[in-house]
Formats: C-alpha cells, sequence, structure tokens
C-alpha cells in the first residue's frame, strides 16, 4: 500500500512541475516577473529623477562675520561692537537652467526609447524560444515512435542472429539506426533542456513549460505572410524601430547638451544683502551686493566643441543605423521569402503520402514483403526527412519573429 501511495506521489510531483502554457500565458507572466525589464523600468525613474534635480537651484549662502582682535580695546572677540552678516544667491544666466532642463527630459526620452527596444528583444526571445520548445517537442516524439519500434525489432534480430537464424550484418544495420536515433534523441533533448531554461528566465516561472499549441495554430501561424514588399518594410522599420529612433534621437540629445554647455560660457551673477554693525561707513548699514565673474576667456570653450563633435559623430552613427536597419529588413525579409517559399512547395497530400509509406513500410517489412536494405534505407531516408520538415517549419517562424523584431509593427495577416 505505501509504495503504491509512494508512485501516486511521485507521479503527481512530476505532473506538477510541469505548466501547460499558451505563448499568451507566457507574455504574461513575462510581463510581471522579467527581471531584465523591471530593472530597466529604472533607467525610466533615475531620468525622472535627474529632471527633478535640473530644476532646483542652488541654495543661497549664508555668511557672517565677528571680531577676532580689538586692538583699541585689546580684547578678543570683542562680538558686541563688531560683527555682520551676508545673504547671496546665485543667478543662472543665459538660459542655463532651461538648457540643463531640456537636456535631462531628453534623457529620459532616450531611457523611455531603450526600454522599448529591450521589451523588443525580449518578447522576440520569448516568441522564438516558445516555438523552438514546440518543434523540439514534435522532433523527440517523432523521434521517439521511430526508436521504439527499431528497438523492438533489434531485440527480435538479436535473439535470432544468436540462434544463427539471422546474419550478424543485419543485427549490426539495424543496431547502427538505433544508435542514430538515440544520437538524435539526446542532441533534441540537450536542446529542450537549454530552451526550457531560456523560457524560465524569461518568464520568470521555475516549472517545465508544455507549450500549449496546437496543430492547426501552428498551421495558421506558418501560412501567415507580410503585408508589404521590401520598400514598405524599410519604411516602417524606420519609422517604428525603437534602436533606430534611439539613435535619431541622440542626435537631437547632442544638440541640447551643445546648448547647454554653450550657455555654461555666460558668467552667472551673485546677489545678496548684508548688514555690519560698525565696520562700514554707517552703523548698522545694510549693503547691496553683486558679483560676477569677468568673462575675460570663455571657461568652456573646450567642452561646447566636445559636444559639437558628439553631433556629428552621432549624425554618422544615425546614418550607419538606417543602412544597417534596411540592409538586416532586406535579408531577413529574402530569408523568410526563401524558406516560406520551399515550404510552399511540399503540400500536405505530400506528408499525408509520407506517412502512408512510413506506415506502408512498417506493414510490409512485418509481412516480409520487404528486404532489410530496403526498410533501413527508407528509415533512415525517413527519419533525415521528418526532422528537416520540422526545422524548415521552426525556421519560418523564427525568421518572421525576427523581422517582426526589425519592422516593430504588426506586418503579419
Amino acid at each position: 500500500m505505501n509504495k503504491i501511495a509512494g508512485l501516486f506521489v511521485v507521479i503527481s510531483s512530476f505532473m506538477t512541475a510541469q505548466q501547460q502554457m499558451s505563448l499568451l500565458d507566457c507574455e504574461k507572466a513575462f510581463q510581471t516577473n522579467n527581471l531584465q525589464l523591471l530593472a530597466q523600468q529604472y533607467n525610466i525613474n533615475m531620468a525622472d529623477a535627474d529632471i527633478l534635480q535640473a530644476k532646483i537651484w542652488d541654495l543661497p549662502q549664508l555668511s557672517g562675520q565677528i571680531n577676532a582682535y580689538n586692538p583699541e580695546g585689546k580684547k578678543m572677540f570683542d562680538v558686541g561692537h563688531a560683527k555682520g552678516a551676508q545673504v547671496t544667491q546665485l543667478i543662472h544666466m543665459g538660459g542655463k537652467k532651461k538648457n540643463e532642463i531640456a537636456f535631462a527630459k531628453s534623457n529620459k526620452e532616450l531611457a523611455q526609447l531603450q526600454f522599448s527596444q529591450l521589451l523588443v528583444d525580449l518578447k522576440t526571445q520569448l516568441h522564438t524560444t516558445y516555438y523552438n520548445l514546440y518543434f523540439q517537442k514534435l522532433k523527440l516524439e517523432n523521434i521517439n515512435k521511430q526508436l521504439g519500434y527499431m528497438k523492438e525489432l533489434l531485440s527480435a534480430y538479436k535473439v535470432q542472429s544468436a540462434k544463427g537464424n539471422v546474419s550478424l550484418k543485419d543485427e549490426v544495420r539495424l543496431q547502427s539506426i538505433v544508435i542514430q536515433l538515440n544520437n538524435d534523441k539526446v542532441e533534441i533533448n540537450k536542446n529542450i533542456l537549454d530552451v526550457e531554461q531560456n523560457l524560465k528566465v524569461l518568464t520568470g516561472i521555475t516549472e517545465d513549460i508544455e507549450p500549449e499549441l496546437s496543430e492547426a495554430e501552428a498551421r495558421e501561424i506558418l501560412a501567415t505572410q507580410p503585408i508589404g514588399d521590401e520598400e514598405d518594410l524599410k519604411r516602417k522599420a524606420l519609422e517604428n524601430n525603437a534602436d533606430y529612433q534611439y539613435n535619431m534621437k541622440l542626435i537631437d540629445n547632442s544638440k541640447l547638451y551643445a546648448q547647454w554647455q554653450k550657455s555654461l560660457n555666460v558668467p552667472d551673477i551673485n546677489v545678496g544683502a548684508g548688514w555690519d554693525q560698525n565696520g562700514g561707513t554707517f552703523r548698522n548699514e545694510i549693503n547691496l551686493m553683486v558679483g560676477i565673474p569677468l568673462p575675460l576667456w570663455k571657461s568652456n570653450q573646450g567642452n561646447v566643441e566636445k559636444a559639437n563633435y558628439a553631433i556629428q559623430q552621432n549624425q554618422k552613427n544615425a546614418e550607419y543605423q538606417k543602412l544597417n536597419l534596411e540592409t538586416k529588413v532586406q535579408s531577413l525579409y529574402r530569408t523568410w521569402k526563401n524558406q516560406y517559399d520551399q515550404l510552399a512547395e511540399i503540400k500536405a497530400t505530400d506528408l499525408n503520402n509520407l506517412d502512408l509509406v512510413y506506415n506502408g513500410m512498417l506493414n510490409n517489412f512485418r509481412k516480409g514483403n520487404v528486404s532489410l536494405i530496403e526498410f533501413t534505407d527508407f528509415m533512415e531516408s525517413y527519419r533525415q526527412t521528418a526532422l528537416q520538415i520540422y526545422d524548415m517549419k521552426n525556421d519560418i517562424i523564427q525568421s518572421a519573429e525576427q523581422l517582426n523584431q526589425l519592422v516593430q509593427t504588426k506586418i503579419f495577416y
């Protein structure tokens, strides 16, 4: 009884260690739990803090003076007869604070674009990982189906080989197919473990995720095509790609920074008021104080030139990013098109015929109508074809997701 209960516990723990989730479920978990996304959000919060800091003026300064030594009365710290106080405030001129605030606001826009790009990149990783896991599971299921039959067949041939009823050569031929299938299984399982690990990091879910995707849904996804030709996709990418928009915004940002640095050459004014008990012309006199640096040279000229060079640098970087984005869109679109056309040549009837021939070969081999050489040759060809078809389907979806990552607006319908 205890053994049966223990068995139920094992089965129950295995079942709870897996979650069947749709892609939408994974996206919701990703938006809630992804640590990279949550950490990047703080850059926007810090940019808000920089804007707040830029709006704060310098504190007024209070200074005072007392007598240290009275030579007439020969008295130390004659506070009762000689003391004074001043209050001064630094007044920024030349629009320094306005330029500093504008630059801080521009930095926030950059932080928002960086967040948007990270969101797109991670979401693309989530989609490609999810679909990759789906097709790896299908490959594993197919390999296990073949492996189950071939292992049974190999066991039977080993018995007959030991009795001398079949040749050792036939046994070795079957053994080589089983070894190859086992190698495929090991490689696929390794891929599944890698993909599952990535999916856990992306979603924040520690249990293994089982893709909830029907065959009909997968066919519908594979059948979708982008609206527009290469030029349309390039134009949409330039309008929506957050990484490219970041580089364009960086030009404006560097111009605002240069304007701020230029304004720092304008002298600021110190304005204040002072009270002096006995040290001035009058007793208890109140004085107005104004101080300004002498603008004999531009004290911030080096930073101004550096900022101007940054503008030119960012303009060149934006030109590079534009060319890079356009060529990537072109390359990915053509890659997707070639893969799509290649799969389109394989009709549904061809896939059905492949399964029919597979089942027919199994039945005919059992009945002795097919030789071992013919059977093993077919099984090797079927193994390769089945895996290639899954890879073709996976590659199409991967290319489509990467194209979405570049264009960053809905293009597949």
